[in-house]
């Protein structure tokens, strides 16, 4: 007799005309699943008329917005596999003070977060239940760059949590003669933060905000970049490092625990959160750097994203994702 298939519902908020990492997660998740499950996405759950629906596993991505459907499918299937996998605004916000995503952490059989640091952020009692599955991209070639000029990328929508407000200070403290030029990628999200964008662009010559762009255009533009700077206040997992590391690219990011467990403790491409002034040394540094044999401080965070791209491999991902459903099965 052949043995059903089971079945797993991936419940994420964001579905595809979000374009952010939370869509990108679960899109890839539900590719890897495919040849071991029978597998749907859903922005809730259930998704049709019944809870009777045949489903053996949820995923649900965001403890605090996919709330009501962890807690459905808890009550409906109390005794089947329940994973929760915590974005960076339930790790490092909402589980401190929401108790729709406190009550998800509980009910949950399974907890994954993206990087080394997350389980750090956990109650201790619910670290045993945690898993770490870090997030996967595809490799690019590294390119060739002029070194005519030092050309960076920022990919992050504008709201408050990718902190933007780093980028547009520090465009104001560099001269457009220094040969350092910013392309900023992101979508309008928070009007205030879009309209400091196009001021920035206007009094700034060497900054440039592009809006939003598909998905494939903003990786070919960090694989032409010769830095991508991640200012964010919070993350849980950012795709865009992982992207660029994958690339060749090297990465200034900020000093948060999300970025910190995607790019390691002693990585030197780090500055304090908001600190536009530091942000801006390390630019310089890397600058200067394109002048000298050796490269500096470009080649070196060049070497070090290097020693950290096997970790980013989609198999790596496929296999520590599977090894979570299959302690439950």
């Amino acid at each position: 007799m052949t043995r059903r298939t089971s079945s797993i519902c991936i419940v994420t908020p964001a579905l595809a005309d979000a374009n952010n990492g939370n869509w990108q997660t679960a899109r890839r998740w539900a590719r890897m699943l495919a040849g071991h499950y029978a597998v749907r996405m859903a922005k809730s759950w259930p998704d049709i008329s019944s809870t009777r629906d045949g489903t053996d596993i949820l995923l649900a991505l965001h403890a605090r917005r996919s709330a009501d459907s962890i807690q459905a499918w808890a009550q409906a299937n109390p005794q089947r596999p329940l994973v929760v996998a915590l974005t960076g605004t339930d790790l490092y916000r909402d589980i401190a003070t929401d108790a729709a995503a406190q009550r998800s952490l509980a009910l949950a059989h399974r907890l994954i977060v993206l990087q080394d640091q997350g389980p750090l952020a956990l109650p201790e009692a619910l670290r045993g239940k945690c898993r770490v599955v870090l997030q996967s991209s595809t490799r690019r070639q590294t390119l060739a760059k002029s070194g005519s000029r030092l050309r960076v990328v920022v990919a992050g929508h504008l709201r408050d949590e990718k902190w933007p407000q780093t980028i547009f200070e520090a465009a104001r403290l560099l001269s457009p003669d220094e040969g350092i030029h910013i392309d900023h990628i992101g979508r309008e999200l928070d009007p205030a933060l879009a309209e400091a964008a196009r001021a920035t662009q206007l009094s700034c010559p060497h900054y440039r905000w592009w809006g939003g762009l598909p998905h494939g255009a903003t990786r070919s533009r960090i694989q032409r970049a010769h830095l991508l700077v991640h200012p964010s206040r919070m993350e849980g997992g950012a795709h865009v490092i992982m992207e660029a590391v994958l690339s060749g690219t090297p990465v200034l990011a900020s000093r948060i625990a999300g970025n910190v467990g995607m790019l390691g403790t002693d990585y030197s491409g780090y500055f304090p959160p908001g600190d536009a002034h530091a942000l801006v040394a390390l630019l310089r540094d890397c600058r200067a750097g394109q002048s000298r044999p050796d490269g500096g401080m470009l080649a070196e965070l060049q070497a070090q994203c290097g020693l950290r791209a096997p970790l980013f491999e989609r198999q790596t991902e496929q296999a520590a994702l599977l090894s979570v459903l299959r302690e439950l099965l």
